[in-house]
C-alpha cells in the first residue's frame, strides 16, 4: 500500500485530509496526519478575543473531530523530514516512510528575532494576538485598561492574514468609544510598510479609514529594538514611539522543523512552484498554506482555495500526468472597521482589491472595498462555514478557487 503523510492538522492539513480521502482508493492508499496537538484553534478568532467578542470555547475544538475517518491521526512530535529517503523521523524514535508528503506546518511568531520585545513587558505592556495565549493575555488587560498610547505594531513581513492589525486598530477605536474612553486613548498604527497596505486601492481605502477614526500611522518603520525601560519602539534610523500599551505582531517563520530538515529558506518557508504548490526541490513534496514562500497572502482563505487546486494536482502527479499551473494567489478577506462594519477584499497575484460585487458580478450581495455591515455579518458566519464547511473538505459552489474577473472595476 502505498502512503500519503501529511505534516500538520491546522487548517490547510485538515482540509487535504479530508479532500484526499474522498478522492483516493482506500485499498491503494493509506493516508496519515501528524500534529503534536491535541487542539485545533480557529486563529481568525484571535482577532475577537481581546475585545470578548469571542471567547476561548468558540475558538477552540479537539483536532480528532475533523479528521475523517480512515485517515490515521498521530499524535507526535517530528524531529526531522529526510527527503532524500522519504522518511519523517519522529521524536520518539519512529520512522515513517511516505509517496507523498504534504507539508502543512503553518507559521509561528518569533518575538526573540527582536531585542527586547520578549523581555521584561511581555505580557505586561507589550502583547500580541497571533497565538491563542497572547489573545487571552491581552483580553485581560483591556478588561482592566485605563487608556494611554496604544501602539498596533507591524515588525515586518510576510505576516499571516496581513490585514489583521489593522482590524485590530479599527475594533480597538469601536471597543474604546463603546466604553466610553476613547478620549482617553491614542491609537498608533506602526507598519514597515510605505502605507496602510500592500496594495494601491486597498491602500487609500484604508488610510482613509484610519483618518477618519484619529488613528495614526507611522510608516516605513524597521524595528530595531523595544525598550522596556522607556516604554519605545525604536528603529534603525533612530525613530522613537512611545507606548503604554504595545500590541505587536512579530517576524512570522515558518516551522522549525524546515531549518532542521534543511527545507526551508531563512525564515523557513519551503521554497515553492507558486502555481502548482509542488516543492521546487522535491517532486513528491507538495507544500500549501503559511509553510510556503509564494508570494501569496498568509490567510486561510489562501489555504481554502489552495486546498482545492492541490487535491487535484496530487490526484495528476500520483497518475503521472502533468500538473496544472492552476494556483493565481486568490485571497479573499474581511477587514473588520468596527462599530458592525466591514470591508471585503478580493485579489490575486496580479490583480489588487478593487471596488465590485462578490460573490456574483453585479448582484452581489457583498460590496467590495466598501464598508457594510452584509460584510461584517459574512466575517462573523465565516467562523460557522469555517467548522462546518471548510475543514470538511466540502466545496462551496459560488465561490471559485481562482479569483473571477467579473463584477469588478479594474478601471
Amino acid at each position: 500500500m502505498k502512503r500519503i503523510v501529511i505534516l500538520g492538522a491546522g487548517t490547510a492539513g485538515t482540509m487535504m485530509a479530508n479532500h484526499l480521502r474522498h478522492e483516493l482508493d482506500k485499498e491503494d492508499w493509506e493516508i496519515q496526519i501528524i500534529d503534536e496537538r491535541e487542539e485545533h484553534h480557529y486563529q481568525p478568532g484571535y482577532l475577537f478575543l481581546p475585545f470578548d467578542i469571542y471567547s476561548p470555547e468558540d475558538i477552540i475544538k479537539s483536532i480528532k473531530e475533523f479528521i475523517p475517518k480512515g485517515v490515521k491521526l498521530l499524535t507526535a512530535k517530528i524531529d526531522q523530514v529526510i527527503a532524500e529517503k522519504n522518511m519523517v523521523l519522529l521524536q520518539n524514535g519512529d520512522q515513517l516512510h511516505y509517496n507523498v508528503l504534504i507539508v502543512a506546518t503553518g507559521a509561528k511568531i518569533a518575538p526573540e528575532e527582536i531585542p527586547g520585545m520578549k523581555g521584561s513587558e511581555w505580557q505586561k505592556s507589550v502583547f500580541d494576538f497571533y497565538t491563542f495565549e497572547g489573545s487571552l493575555a491581552l483580553r485581560n488587560k483591556l478588561r482592566e485598561w485605563e487608556g494611554g498610547k496604544l501602539v498596533v505594531h507591524i515588525t515586518e513581513m510576510p505576516i499571516k492574514c496581513p490585514v489583521a492589525p489593522l482590524e485590530f486598530a479599527f475594533l480597538a477605536d469601536s471597543f474604546f468609544k463603546h466604553k466610553k474612553m476613547r478620549d482617553k486613548v491614542e491609537i498608533t498604527y506602526v507598519t514597515p510598510l510605505s502605507g496602510a497596505f500592500t496594495k494601491p486601492k486597498a491602500t487609500e481605502a484604508l488610510e482613509h479609514l484610519l483618518s477618519e477614526k484619529n488613528i495614526q500611522i507611522e510608516s516605513d518603520f524597521a524595528i530595531a529594538e523595544v525598550n522596556n525601560e522607556t516604554k519605545q519602539i525604536i528603529d534603525y534610523g533612530g525613530r522613537a514611539i512611545d507606548f503604554d500599551l504595545l500590541v505587536t505582531v512579530p517576524t512570522n517563520k515558518g516551522d522549525a522543523l524546515m531549518e532542521r530538515s534543511g527545507l526551508g529558506d531563512d525564515l523557513n518557508y519551503i521554497p515553492t512552484n507558486k502555481a502548482t504548490l509542488q516543492s521546487l526541490k522535491y517532486e513528491n513534496m507538495f507544500v500549501l498554506g503559511d509553510a510556503s514562500n509564494i508570494p501569496a497572502s498568509k490567510a486561510g482563505s489562501v489555504a481554502h482555495f489552495e486546498a482545492e487546486i492541490l487535491t487535484e494536482n496530487i490526484l495528476h502527479y500520483i497518475n503521472g500526468e502533468p500538473l496544472k499551473e492552476e494556483f493565481d494567489g486568490h485571497a479573499n478577506c474581511f477587514i473588520e472597521t468596527g462599530n458592525g462594519k466591514a470591508l471585503l477584499i478580493d485579489f490575486n497575484y496580479t490583480h489588487e482589491p478593487v471596488e465590485g460585487t462578490f460573490p456574483f458580478p453585479g448582484i452581489g450581495p457583498m460590496r467590495l472595498l466598501k464598508e457594510s455591515r452584509m460584510n461584517h455579518m459574512g466575517k462573523l458566519a465565516f467562523r460557522w462555514i469555517y467548522w462546518n464547511v471548510l475543514l470538511k473538505g466540502t466545496h462551496i459552489p459560488f465561490v471559485s478557487a481562482t479569483m473571477q474577473e467579473s463584477g469588478k472595476n479594474f478601471n
